[in-house]
């Protein structure tokens, strides 16, 4: 089985250049449908760090490789659930966050986080 969900457009899911990997947003996309996961946003935010992880795996990275996140949000009244399930990815040095608040996400999803990671960092 495929542990990335396929793009919901014309668009990469990653490019590396210049020693970094720009991720394109990830949403709670089960990989097994391509279809949104059902759930609340803590369901939802699982999700897509189930995504983020398989997509690091793909060039052999992890979430201590991120540098900087963005994370958006149908209602940033959910941030403090997001933000308890972000913090169980991270350690510090933690990356540099952004997170917002949006008229909509793709598919209806309550959350999308994107990222830029180090591709070259030591482990």
């Amino acid at each position: 089985m495929n542990r990335l969900p396929q793009t919901v457009g014309p668009y990469s899911t990653h490019r590396i250049t210049q020693g970094l990997m720009f991720a394109s947003g990830q949403i709670p996309l089960d990989p097994a449908t391509n279809r949104l996961v059902e759930g609340n946003i803590v369901d939802q935010t699982q999700q897509v760090f189930r995504n983020i992880e398989a997509l690091l795996d793909t060039e052999g990275l992890n979430f201590d490789h991120i540098v900087k996140t963005t994370v958006f949000l149908d209602d940033i009244e959910d941030f403090g659930t997001v933000n308890e399930e972000y913090a169980k990815y991270f350690t510090q040095p933690f990356p540099a966050r952004s997170a917002v608040e949006v008229a909509s996400i793709p598919l209806g999803a309550r959350v999308e986080i994107e990222f830029i990671a180090e591709v070259d960092k030591e482990n």
